[in-house]
């Protein structure tokens, strides 16, 4: 069974055996801050890996433990977003690539993406089809509701965009902008563009359903007025979501995140 949301992160032995962690979380926003060498990105990179192997291998001695809601819940489902456009490295992963357009990281998690969108697009078209086939009086209110979930997404990116001159094409299935009359694909964005759009389609294509999203310093490459904006509309897009992140940025939490946020000196224990 699933979890909905992690409710406490606690781990132990951390910066060899000096520090134990007790992070209880909210099943929305949880912000961690500290100074640079405190352990943030330690504690979610632990808290990661732990992740990902009790849903391998079931639950390991590694000194994480987590409680999920529910409480007889055996792992949850989760996202993990990083901040740093680093180029690829790998022959491997380069030669199975089909897009030559992909140089980086960031590419490499928009093109997974890109194949989520499609499905959601598709998901979104097949609930139509249910609803304007029902008996359902409410059904043409339920289509518009739906369909409007998919727009309100593509004016969100193309209000973040506006400066640049970038709007979706709305008449293709895959992501593609018009730039001042140009066509372009996603991987010609700016680094911050990059950033932001995984952000936004990672959370939306969850369709509502609950999941814990992991970023850390999100803010990188985000210009201030974005960072004001990320959460609002991360949350806008998907109320379900729980967000764990880290942050260096005051801007991310100005517009009435303060108390969401936790130092890491105040979860030592």
């Amino acid at each position: 069974m699933n979890g909905q949301y992690i409710e406490r992160i606690e781990i132990e032995a951390l910066w060899n055996g000096r520090k134990h962690i007790r992070w209880d979380l909210q099943p929305g926003v949880n912000i961690l801050s500290g100074v640079n060498g405190v352990g943030k990105s330690t504690i979610l990179n632990r808290v990661i890996m732990h992740l990902l192997d009790i849903n391998k291998e079931g639950r390991k001695n590694d000194g994480v433990h987590l409680t999920f809601f529910p409480k007889d819940a055996k792992s949850v489902d989760f996202n993990v977003i990083r901040s740093f456009d680093r180029p690829i490295l790998s022959s491997d992963l380069m030669n199975k690539l089909t897009d030559t357009q992909m140089q980086t990281e960031l590419d490499v998690h928009i093109y997974h993406l890109q194949r989520k969108w499609l499905d959601y697009q598709v998901n979104l078209s097949n609930r139509m089809v249910e609803l304007f086939t029902s008996q359902d009086p409410e059904a043409p209110e339920k289509v518009r509701e739906l369909a409007n979930k998919k727009s309100h997404f593509q004016d969100i990116v193309d209000d973040l965009f506006r400066e640049t001159g970038k709007t979706i094409k709305r008449d293709q299935n895959e992501l593609y902008f018009d730039n001042y009359g140009e066509t372009i694909s996603c991987y010609k964005l700016s680094s911050g563009e990059k950033q932001m759009l995984i952000i936004l389609l990672t959370v939306l294509v969850q369709d509502n359903k609950p999941f814990v999203l992991f970023m850390d310093e999100p803010e990188v490459s985000l210009h201030v007025e974005w960072q004001e904006r990320l959460l609002d509309l991360m949350v806008d897009l998907n109320p379900n979501v729980q967000i764990i992140l880290t942050t260096h940025s005051p801007a991310v939490i100005m517009n009435g995140w303060s108390d969401r946020v936790t130092d890491v000196e105040d979860i030592v224990v």
